[in-house]
């Protein structure tokens, strides 16, 4: 079989739109795309930016190969001197970005890719998958993180994932996001994701009794023991036997990391009886793990109603962002480079949320003295800012809606990942993405990350800006 090449991962009308330019001697006309979305999943009040490593390890090895050549030959579509410069394709473009675990906000650009307009296309399907993908979980996960109040949540979703790489890589992002763990043996092995697991239904009902099944397992992982308790009965068998067990096996050996996990039925009920009995019977270490189906909202439902619980496990509603599945980036043309220098691009449309923000752009981050993020700004790539003196945004839209800061500081979001090719980004450590992301949310307003109605956070445009889109509007 054949080994898949990343570089084929392509919507066929890229192909087909880069065959028209070479063809047209366009293939070296500099092109800007910016990728971006329009709106937060579970109409939230921000977004996580992952995927960037995944897009740096796609330029880092984009190519095609003789077989792929061959291939698209047979479309008998692409004209052959096209595919003769397939030969010899690869990204010597620039792509500025947020780095990987920032906070973004819908219409602001997350990355721009300037290069040639032949290179700039092919990259397209590749780039929003690893966005639309990573950046969705991420920003579920820390939803769901947030509504655990710093309790631990582990990622066990892989074998309801679409697919396999959404399952590594999503628990990748989950990990980013806040999640303190997975199921997921790839992801750990690929990316140090921690990875951990106990006994499913099947190892219990494999044993003549549940008694039997836990003992056999208390005796080979003394040291990480959970027990299921929900197979038969949960609080007339699965906590009795698990108590017996403790206390026959584990205590005996000084064990002190074990616990529970219940993953059907009430779960509050079931909880707060599961720990009434574990604590008359003088178990107050061991811990309780719930499962089944959770999601931000049932967190926060179970933890209102004082369940509780130590850990959750959850696994379809984060690795398939089950509520709101599509986070919806788009990459769109916004700027050519000519001999007359940077010329901006706009699409118009009826619908005024796709009209798109024209010219090669900065973005910057604008933070009061207590380093809380007030609003970004959307610049023209050349504008410079004098932040002794008073900044004065405004709505886009409503644009008598106007701000003032005088005490604040920019911070420039855009930071160089390529450089004519080069990769010129040292690649974090997950763990520092994972952390920069925590530090990033402590900067938000509650009233921003709160689930309910959140607070709209600002994305506006300097007024030069402005300016130029509506003069492209007028014309």
């Amino acid at each position: 079989m054949k080994r898949i090449n990343y570089a084929m991962l392509t919507d066929f009308y890229e192909l087909t739109m880069a065959n028209a330019y070479f063809l047209e001697n366009r293939m070296n006309d500099v092109a800007y795309f910016d990728l971006f979305f329009r709106n937060v999943p579970d109409n939230g009040g921000y977004a996580i930016f992952a995927g960037l490593q995944t897009i740096i390890e796609y330029i880092e090895e984009l190519h095609f190969e003789q077989e792929d050549i061959e291939f698209l030959a047979s479309k008998k579509v692409l004209d052959p001197r096209f595919l003769d410069y397939l030969k010899t394709f690869h990204f010597q473009g620039d792509l500025n970005s947020f780095l990987e675990g920032s906070i973004v906000f819908p219409n602001e650009p997350i990355l721009t890719v300037k290069a040639n307009v032949i290179e700039a296309q092919l990259i397209e399907t590749f780039l929003l998958q690893a966005v639309n993908h990573e950046s969705l979980i991420a920003t579920k996960a820390t939803r769901m993180k947030l509504a655990a109040k710093g309790k631990v949540i582990l990622e066990m979703g892989a074998r309801r994932s679409h697919g396999a790489s959404s399952s590594y890589k999503g628990a990748r992002a989950a990990y980013i996001g806040g999640v303190d763990g997975t199921s997921n043996v790839l992801a750990d092995q690929l990316y140090g994701v921690p990875s951990g697991g106990t006994m499913a239904h099947s190892f219990i009902q494999l044993f003549d009794t549940e008694y039997d099944a836990f003992v056999a397992y208390a005796t080979h992982y003394p040291n990480n023991c959970t027990f299921l308790v929900d197979t038969y009965d949960t609080l007339h068998s699965g906590v009795p036997n698990a108590i017996k067990v403790i206390q026959e096996v584990l205590i005996p050996q000084n064990a002190k990391n074990y616990g529970i996990r219940i993953d059907s039925g009430d779960l509050t009920y079931l909880a707060k009886k599961a720990r009434s009995l574990l604590d008359q019977a003088g178990l107050i270490d061991c811990q309780i793990v719930i499962s089944n189906s959770l999601d931000e909202r049932l967190i926060e439902t179970l933890l209102s109603q004082g369940a509780p619980i130590d850990y959750f496990g959850v696994g379809e509603r984060l690795i398939t962002a089950k509520s709101d599945p599509v986070f919806g980036c788009v990459y769109k043309l916004v700027a050519v480079e000519t001999n007359q220098g940077i010329i901006p691009k706009i699409k118009i449309s009826d619908n005024l949320e796709k009209i798109t923000t024209p010219h090669y752009k900065n973005v910057y981050r604008i933070y009061d003295s207590s380093n809380h993020a007030e609003a970004d700004l959307v610049a023209v790539h050349d504008e410079i800012f004098d932040t002794t003196k008073p900044l004065t945004i405004f709505d886009p839209q409503a644009t008598w809606k106007t701000k003032t800061f005088t005490d604040y500081h920019l911070v420039q979001m855009h930071q160089p990942i390529y450089q004519g090719g080069t990769l010129v980004y040292d690649l974090p450590r997950l763990s520092e993405i994972r952390e920069f992301t925590k530090s990033q949310l402590k900067t938000l307003w509650e009233e921003v990350r709160r689930f309910d109605n959140p607070h709209r956070y600002y994305v506006d445009l300097t007024d030069r800006l402005w300016r130029i889109k509506q003069s492209l509007i007028q014309k």
